[in-house]
């Protein structure tokens, strides 16, 4: 179909400031992953210092924040086998299928087991954004064809690529936004500019630079925690386009936040849905880590003043996905 929009003159402007194509190859499909190298990853190792580990993934469970409507559900969790079906094998008789035997042999005997499975979009909980999730005007990061992502998934620039490096380990570093402001909550649709991610980083001491994995924390996970409202997406705050560029000229790897799409889901131009999702994604090559809950690291960072962590987040090795859940660790 052809463009019903035109994109902002500050978005194309910024769009080929930041713009990452062919500066890793013409075939590179890890993007800013590209700056965490082997001596980043040595390096991030040297911040495990007290033997702590903190996760900062939500449950995968049916009570998340995707709600009733839309393209997208919570995660249902369903079990195949359970305590229930204890006296099964008996009941089972003489199947003719040769797994079905197996099962009925099986529970013949003295073994019991519970087993399960999960139906969930791959992006409806803490997950990672990739590559290929995000485009505009027929193109993908770095110039891969829209139509190289089909129904059978990402031929390119997928989460595939990225999983199969065990690329996203390295240095974290977190700027808690809410707590620099005052507040336990960012306000909604709230905008994080770049000279408060400058002012944060000053303000807590640390740095953000080439190779980091920078983690912002708004307090928004909170707020869907505290209200349950359905909403919770639609009114999100967090950091505002103009940070492609804060985040591109620093080396940043990728970005994560605890709300529904890292940017605030505030309309900075009219008829343009997530500009920072363009510039990011599809012109960075940057992936975005989504509804990762901070509020343990935020406490722990505010506690021993050290927000510099080594950061583990590796997606799931699915083929062809565009997006993957994921249980991010920070390890101090």
């Amino acid at each position: 179909m052809p463009a019903t929009y035109e994109l902002p003159q500050e978005i194309r402007e910024a769009a080929r400031h930041v713009s990452n194509w062919g500066r890793w190859g013409g075939r590179d499909q890890l993007g800013t992953l590209n700056h965490i190298t082997p001596a980043a990853l040595i390096a991030a190792a040297g911040l495990v210092r007290v033997g702590k580990s903190i996760s900062l993934s939500i449950p995968l469970d049916s009570y998340g924040p995707q709600g009733a409507s839309g393209y997208r559900r919570n995660p249902v969790h369903l079990m195949s086998l359970d305590g229930g079906d204890e006296d099964l094998g008996p009941r089972l008789g003489n199947p003719a299928g040769s797994t079905e035997q197996h099962l009925v042999e099986v529970l013949r005997g003295p073994l019991r087991f519970n087993d399960d499975f999960i139906m969930m979009p791959l992006q409806a909980a803490t997950q990672w954004d990739a590559l290929a999730h995000v485009y505009y005007e027929g193109r993908l990061y770095n110039g891969y064809p829209a139509d190289s992502v089909t129904s059978f998934g990402a031929t390119e620039a997928g989460i595939d690529a990225v999983a199969a490096r065990g690329q996203v380990v390295g240095r974290g570093v977190l700027l808690d936004i809410a707590r620099h402001r005052g507040v336990d909550q960012l306000e909604p649709l709230a905008l994080v500019e770049p000279d408060e991610l400058e002012a944060v980083a000053a303000a807590q001491g640390v740095s953000v630079g080439t190779g980091d994995i920078l983690v912002v924390r708004t307090g928004w996970w909170q707020n869907f925690l505290d209200t349950r409202d359905p909403q919770w997406g639609a009114k999100s705050p967090g950091v505002s386009w103009r940070c492609a560029a804060w985040l591109h000229e620093r080396g940043v790897a990728a970005i994560a936040s605890d709300n529904l799409a890292v940017e605030s889901n505030f309309k900075e131009f009219p008829g343009i849905h997530l500009p920072f999702h363009l510039l990011a994604i599809r012109d960075m090559g940057m992936m975005l880590g989504e509804i990762w809950d901070l509020e343990e690291l935020g406490r722990d960072c505010h506690a021993d003043g050290v927000y510099e962590f080594m950061l583990t987040a590796q997606p799931l090795l699915i083929t062809g996905a565009v997006g993957s859940p994921v249980n991010p660790v920070a390890l101090k």
